[in-house]
């Protein structure tokens, strides 16, 4: 009688587990941005939650926990549970951090992959007044004396770094010291740096360095992104240049849960994120914010995948971890 009632018991929990899962969402839901307030991290989050919100029955709220170049806030969402109210506003130091730094104790792949989101171009720029008008003509004159020009990055293994690291590698020149780098914490203070006349070039944040370029402050040569820039028409990507590796790099943004979400709840954002591809609101903020929409336009969990590789790949190819 015993096991009779324990099974019966446990059938009635599996059913109001699958109930509450295809009820989904019945609260609120919890977006970790993993980022501090004003970035291009927060602003993605809050425009994703204005528009996703307006095609669920519950509010997105957002929430930021910064720290460990992003690391603390997607760690924390990997460990949540996996039912769907705690999700991540992923970026591309969710696949570069663990590739390039074997401190990170979160893998690229222990989340459930949701959905791509939107990439977020870099841009190769340099002083309005430079005298190179093109990416060769800056490579010619990295060439001709090597370690002489300097670029500003956050950091040799930061996306920053790898943008121009990369294109000398692709430009046949020795990534590390062909151009030496010079590090600065945040666009704004990368910006700076080049506006003053302290670094030859950079290639960072499409957001850090748009406004100067409207300005005719800065001159901008290429852009890291999967196509062009619609506010930069006649700027060509890296890649249509063929600067192949350069070309696989540009930030990006996804939306990722707890590894194991019910089938249930990652149906319904399938639902919503189609929804989302066609919003108004979703592709203002992305177009004001210099982004380019690509949901539903990517097998994030391949994508996701392919990204690790190419920093991983990187980091070991350029001396930064032992092969």
């Amino acid at each position: 009688m015993k096991k009779i009632l324990a099974s019966v018991a446990a059938t009635a929990l599996l059913a109001a587990g699958a109930a509450s899962a295809q009820d989904y969402p019945n609260e609120a839901i919890t977006l970790v941005i993993p980022y501090g307030p004003g970035g291009a991290s927060d602003l993605a989050g809050r425009a994703l939650a204005e528009s996703a919100g307006k095609f669920l029955d519950e509010p997105i709220t957002v929430v930021n926990k910064p720290g460990a170049g992003g690391m603390n806030g997607a760690r924390f969402v990997s460990q949540a549970d996996p039912d769907g109210y705690t999700l991540l506003l992923a970026r591309v130091g969710m696949a570069l951090s663990p590739a390039v730094n074997p401190q990170v104790k979160t893998g690229w792949d222990e989340y459930t992959f949701v959905g791509s989101l939107e990439a977020t171009p870099m841009i190769l720029a340099v002083k309005s007044d430079s005298p190179y008008d093109n990416v060769e003509e800056l490579m010619a004159a990295v060439k001709e004396d090597p370690g002489a020009m300097t670029y500003a990055a956050s950091g040799a293994t930061a996306i920053d770094g790898f943008t121009v690291q990369s294109l000398l590698s692709d430009a046949g020149l020795d990534p590390l010291n062909a151009a030496t780098i010079v590090p600065y914490k945040g666009g704004g203070a990368l910006a700076t740096a080049l506006l003053g006349g302290h670094v030859d070039f950079l290639a960072i944040s499409a957001g850090s360095l748009m406004p100067h370029i409207e300005s005719g402050d800065m001159k901008p040569l290429a852009v890291f992104a999967p196509k062009r820039m619609d506010d930069l028409p006649k700027v060509p990507t890296v890649g249509e240049l063929g600067y192949e590796t350069a070309g696989q790099i540009t930030g990006w943004s996804a939306l990722y849960g707890p590894k194991g979400l019910p089938d249930s709840v990652q149906a319904k954002w399938d639902e919503v994120l189609d929804e989302v591809a066609e919003d108004e609101t979703w592709l203002t903020l992305a177009e004001r914010r210099g982004s380019i929409s690509t949901v539903g336009e990517k097998d994030m969990s391949a994508y996701a995948k392919s990204q690790y590789e190419l920093f991983r790949g990187l980091a070991e190819d350029f001396g930064y971890l032992g092969n």
